[in-house]
């Protein structure tokens, strides 16, 4: 699949995220991953993925310097025009890092190793470019998640969910997924796939958590999301 859907769907994503992002950032993945990104004090981040640069925005808006990349051109463009505090944007592939080893000491990755169709690569060069006692910052959609997308949820006659179907989780596929006008191909793996990666390259879980939706989240679709785990957050240690 080497056309992604990305360049056609930037725009369709920029208006969704919007300055607030989606149900899933707001509610469930910023209130956990803005406190773990600010709690090491780091001086610079890079934001692998960044898309159309809202986190990188809010690490910026913090004092932390970020430099977000993306190999969506569009994407990298809205970024750098919507951020007013002089965050710098490249277009670049995760698998190919345009910076030094050691060059930051933390490292996002936010929903977007779904997205990397070489994630082994990926991971190495985060690994590469982050400095001895930083943090790699990940926020993925759960293996559980990815392995029932192309299915979905499944509905009673009156369209009530009845559940969601998890098969064939241990094989490691492409899909195609659309929404509210974004057709993207993501990636399934299950979550022994990346932990294997991290491990290879010497790295050391230091947080783990499916995260739930906050309080005051809307309920219906916090039901939602709390029914099944959509999300998993690490913070995995560079040793020194």
């Amino acid at each position: 699949m080497s056309n992604n859907g990305w360049d056609t769907s930037a725009s369709a994503w920029i208006a969704d995220m919007g300055e607030h992002g989606d149900f899933g950032r707001r509610y469930v993945l910023d209130p956990l991953m803005l406190p773990l990104a600010l709690a090491r004090g780091a001086k610079g981040a890079l934001d692998v993925g960044c898309g159309e640069g809202r986190f990188c925005r809010m690490l910026n808006a913090k004092g932390i310097a970020t430099t977000g990349v993306d190999p969506t051109a569009a994407l990298v463009a809205h970024a750098c025009a919507a951020d007013v505090n002089g965050g710098v944007y490249l277009e670049a592939a995760a698998e190919s890092l345009p910076f030094e080893n050691e060059s930051f000491d933390l490292v996002v990755s936010y929903l977007a190793l779904i997205d990397i169709p070489d994630y082994a690569a990926g991971i190495a060069e985060m690994v590469r470019v982050l400095k001895p006692g930083g943090a790699l910052l990940i926020a993925n959609l759960n293996g559980f998640n990815t392995a029932g997308a192309e299915t979905g949820w499944v509905r009673g006659a009156l369209g009530k969910l009845l559940y969601y179907p998890v098969d064939h989780y241990l094989d490691e596929r492409a899909f195609w997924t659309e929404w509210r006008g974004i057709r993207i191909v993501n990636h399934h793996r299950p979550l022994q796939a990346y932990m294997q990666a991290l491990l290879r390259e010497g790295m050391k879980l230091t947080h783990f958590e499916e995260p739930a939706p906050i309080a005051g989240a809307p309920p219906e679709k916090a039901e939602r999301y709390r029914r099944a785990p959509w999300f998993l957050v690490m913070e995995w240690v560079k040793p020194g």
